[in-house]
């Protein structure tokens, strides 16, 4: 698909007047007023067709958003962003509507570019998908403008006080939109079939800094009355939930000559040697599943509330800090996030129930980057590590007859973020193990380059997925399709029987020691030295669940767990804490929960207290305190299992 022609940023002089509407605009009322006439709009063919999306109110079909022009304002007081989304559309002769998607927005107003008034109405507010928002379409109309400002609850965008930073002393706020968030700070499509191109004009306080999932043009911004003003470009169409901002004080550092790192000042340094890898992990990729199309490969480091471990966002992934361990050993993690250049920002899940689509593609693609860079019983480690995490997440989802544990999954009237399990990572990685495993390594690496090629830019279902692949992979070989039994991974529950086997001679020595460990060996005598991030998980995965309070304390003197500067590594041992209530570990749980808002961590270990007679008072105690300074992906969750607030 060719790039849309860049359009205009809104003046300056709009985002003050807007800005200082902020505070006194009038509840949103339907307008109406004279349309000039304009050119017969072209009968465009609104390809490609895409499937219904159960968490959009988008009717693609009808019209449908190509591209969104941002002009926004940044007001850390208000904390609110206001501005206008100028929105490109292609619409079907016969339409006269376009539905957007809005939840919490406080619309202003929609006019053609001319300023002139257009209908317009909100719809009810359904839960989990916010509400349409309606606008009648005058006859030859491809061209609007939504004026507008987000609410003060915008679940996608968070905002933080100095004092949750690094640096202590400039506020900071960054936009998370995956699964369907973008419709919190943007009026749009928000659906991931639905790609559009963006530009941007932002402006923020002239001591912060503003960057985007964009090309910026403007990259130290331009000094004004307003404020600083940031533009930003990109020209290749993306899911609307991968426009992402973020604004502080920032720095940038080079790693390589496509790849570098943003982060606070204090943190850009470690930032920058803890990712050292990242442009042997781009030439790794691009040997392996062609070029890579996005021009640079950067990385933000975020403050500790970030609720992932990172976000694809294309050209600037965001990560989380839990990642800084000072020994490069957590990086597989930038490698997931680099293989979502071509799994996920390049072909996309045409709905939520195909997340797999994404994940586990990215997931396998991560494991080969790996064992190019380091070697093939570092991504060994890092495969028997994600088997491990498989088992408990189908055993944690009910167990193998399932249905949430079945690849292609039915999102109805739920929200999204539940299908982001491990499922979808783990086992739909093992669905392409499998078929590596049966059809060879070389062909299946000519067939995954194939595929990223003749789908690049466009949204992808199950069917279509499989559907290639009998044509382009498995044609006239009926062993191979029977070997892989492709429509039983992805649409039957639990794991099917043909999973090939992960063996890592390094994984079987440590669990030596864990046994030797549960048969009274001494700590000091066991054989740690040297090992690396993933040796240390598995042997504590491997222990008993049950061990004697001086057993514990045992590890914890010779080795330090509590006081670990690894989030992987204490995060196991403080599960393992939890379920023998070993106490001494608990003032480094409570710190945990409280200096950072990772839901991969936030999630079991609340759940680990809740289940038990004596650790439900004290999660409830903690999370009363954390709530606050977690995003709203995180405390969602949380808010579930703790079932939040607590009954008088």
């Amino acid at each position: 698909m060719r790039p849309l022609p860049l359009h205009r940023p809104a003046p300056l002089t709009t985002l003050l007047a807007l800005a200082l509407a902020a505070g006194c605009a009038r509840s949103p009322q339907p307008a109406t007023g004279p349309v000039p006439a304009t050119a017969p709009v072209a009968v465009v063919a609104l390809t490609p067709a895409l499937p219904e999306d159960v968490h959009s109110f988008a009717e693609p079909d009808e019209a449908r958003v190509t591209h969104v022009d941002l002009a926004l304002f940044v007001d850390f007081e208000r904390r609110s962003l206001t501005g206008a989304a100028t929105l490109d559309l292609v619409r079907h002769p016969d339409a006269d509507e376009l539905v957007l998607d809005t939840r919490g927005l406080d619309i202003r107003n929609v006019t053609t570019p001319l300023g002139d008034a257009l209908e317009w109405e909100l719809g009810s507010e359904v839960e989990h998908l916010g509400r349409p928002l309606r606008i009648r379409l005058p006859d030859g109309l491809d061209r609007l403008e939504v004026h507008y400002r987000t609410g003060e609850d915008a679940a996608a965008v968070q905002w933080l006080e100095p004092a949750q930073t690094a640096g202590g002393d400039a506020p900071f706020l960054f936009t998370q939109g995956q699964a369907i968030l973008t419709r919190t700070w943007i009026p749009t499509q928000d659906s991931p079939g639905i790609r559009q191109t963006y530009t941007a004009t932002v402006t923020v306080p002239n001591d912060l800094v503003a960057v985007m999932s964009a090309e910026a043009l403007t990259p130290g911004g331009e000094r004004t009355e307003l404020g600083r003003v940031f533009a930003f470009r990109m020209d290749e169409p993306i899911p609307p939930y991968l426009i992402a901002l973020a604004v502080g004080d920032l720095e940038f550092r080079p790693v390589g000559p496509r790849t570098g790192v943003w982060a606070e000042p204090s943190v850009v340094a470690a930032a920058a040697y803890e990712f050292a890898d990242m442009e042997a992990m781009l030439d790794a990729a691009e040997s392996l599943y062609g070029p890579y199309r996005w021009g640079r490969y950067d990385v933000l480091v975020l403050p500790p509330s970030f609720p992932f471990g990172g976000m694809e966002n294309p050209r600037l992934t965001f990560a989380t800090p839990t990642i800084l361990a000072g020994d490069r050993s957590l990086v597989s993690l930038i490698a997931h996030e680099l293989a979502h250049s071509w799994s996920g920002n390049l072909v996309t899940n045409a709905t939520w129930s195909d997340f797999w689509l994404n994940e586990g593609f990215t997931s396998y693609i991560e494991n080969r980057i790996m064992e190019e860079v380091y070697g093939a019983e570092y991504a060994a480690m890092l495969e028997a590590l994600g088997r491990e995490g498989l088992a408990s997440e189908i055993d944690a989802l009910g167990g193998p007859w399932s249905p949430e544990t079945i690849l292609h999954l039915d999102l109805a009237g739920r929200d999204p973020d539940e299908g982001m399990t491990a499922i979808a990572y783990d086992k739909g990685a093992a669905f392409l193990r499998t078929i590596e495993n049966v059809v060879g390594r070389e062909r299946f690496d000519a067939f995954l380059r194939g595929y990223f090629d003749a789908f690049a830019f466009q949204p992808m279902t199950t069917e279509t997925f499989l559907g290639y692949l009998d044509e382009h992979l498995l044609a006239g070989r009926p062993e191979w399709r029977e070997a892989i039994r492709p429509e039983v991974w992805a649409y039957q529950p639990g794991l099917p029987s043909n999973l090939p086997p992960v063996t890592s001679r390094a994984f079987a020595d440590a669990r030596e020691e864990a046994d030797a460990f549960a048969n009274d060996a001494a700590a000091e005598d066991l054989g740690v030295e040297g090992w690396s991030t993933h040796e240390w998980l598995h042997f504590l995965r491997s222990l008993p669940r049950e061990l004697p309070a001086e057993r514990l304390t045992a590890l914890d003197r010779a080795f330090g767990l509590s006081e670990s500067g690894n989030s992987e590594i204490l995060f196991e041992w403080l599960r393992l804490a939890i379920a023998n209530r070993y106490e001494p570990a608990f003032p480094a749980l409570e710190d945990f929960l409280t200096r950072q808002g990772r839901r991969k961590f936030l999630l079991p270990l609340y759940r680990d207290l809740a289940a038990t007679s004596w650790g439900r008072e004290m999660a409830l105690r903690i999370y009363r305190e954390a709530r606050p300074t977690y995003h709203s992906i995180s405390s969602g969750s949380i808010d579930e299992v703790l079932g939040w607030p607590p009954t008088p």
